[in-house]
């Protein structure tokens, strides 16, 4: 049965089956991809053949995951010859980031931007806690607005908290 996996914890993870039912499931032993050296064989987004272990309890065993169509990544924090799978089978990805509290640095915005080209999945950003910017932080976020609407991005400014 064909499953996309929505959730990654540890070694479980809640996958939903093309008939809409989700499951715990885990993986059968050891899955490799080809040519892929990764901290995490399954990622959020991918689509894999499960098998029912439990039908009462919801369980699942995944035994092949899927070819994927893109992904994202980032280099593993333990091991630099190896990387984290971010997400896969992605149409595009919204970074959310703030100016404040904490503040995201233009940096890790732009790793996010470039390993999005890298892997042709549009980008857009989103900068949130508006209702915390003072004059200083309104003036970057017009700076890096225009940058970054410059290069091809939508980028867009809210406040979850106030629902703006």
């Amino acid at each position: 049965m064909i499953a996309t996996v929505y959730k990654s914890t540890g070694s479980w993870y809640n996958v939903k089956s093309e008939s809409g039912r989700f499951f715990n499931a885990r993986m059968k032993g050891v899955l490799k991809i080809d040519d892929i050296t990764s901290t995490n064989p399954v990622a959020v987004g991918d689509k894999v053949n499960i098998e029912i272990e439990n039908e009462t309890e919801g369980t699942a065993i995944i035994n092949e995951i899927l070819p994927r169509h893109n992904y994202i990544n980032r280099q593993s924090p333990r091991f630099k010859h190896q990387h984290h799978i971010v997400a896969a089978n992605l149409d595009q990805s919204i970074l959310v980031a703030t100016l404040k509290e904490p503040k995201t640095s233009q940096g890790f915005i732009d790793r996010f931007l470039v390993a999005c080209e890298m892997y042709h999945v549009s980008a857009f950003i989103v900068f949130n806690k508006s209702d915390l910017y003072k004059t200083k932080e309104l003036e970057k976020y017009e700076q890096w607005k225009t940058m970054y609407e410059t290069v091809g991005y939508k980028v867009l400014l809210v406040s979850a908290d106030k629902n703006e």
